[in-house]
């Protein structure tokens, strides 16, 4: 079984709004933590997580969905998620699809999908 998981890098705009959807949980960063927070079932795995400086800062945080009508039909809500936050912030998201294991970057409100192996391992292997 695959676990999704939706990463969100803070940059300039500060998302003190989206933190408030969540829970603060300020922690060391490690593929432990991650796995254990995006594993179905655990009460933050829905939400993305708020990555702010060098610390997994909050999750379960709900985001705003993109109302871009000319996504790919196929595009879930972690990815239409992902893309939203990055329309009105200057963050960095990582998509990681919980049917595929593609990973996805968006930033400035576009989605590049990559099928990147290597990270892909570092995934499974957290997982």
């Amino acid at each position: 079984r695959r676990v999704g998981a939706l990463i969100v890098i803070e940059r300039q705009t500060a998302l003190n709004d989206i933190i408030e959807t969540g829970t603060i949980i300020n922690t060391d960063i490690s593929a432990q933590m991650i796995g254990t927070i995006f594993y179905e079932g655990t009460p933050l795995h829905d939400g993305a997580v708020i990555v702010r400086g060098d610390r997994l800062y909050a999750a379960g945080c709900v985001l705003p969905l993109t109302q871009n009508k000319d996504l790919n039909k196929e595009l879930g809500t972690r990815h239409r998620a992902g893309i939203g936050i990055t329309e009105n912030s200057d963050a960095l998201v990582i998509i990681v699809s919980e049917e595929t294991g593609v990973i996805s970057i968006a930033q400035n409100g576009k989605l590049t999908l990559k099928q990147c192996k290597y990270a892909s391992r570092i995934w499974a292997k957290a997982n």
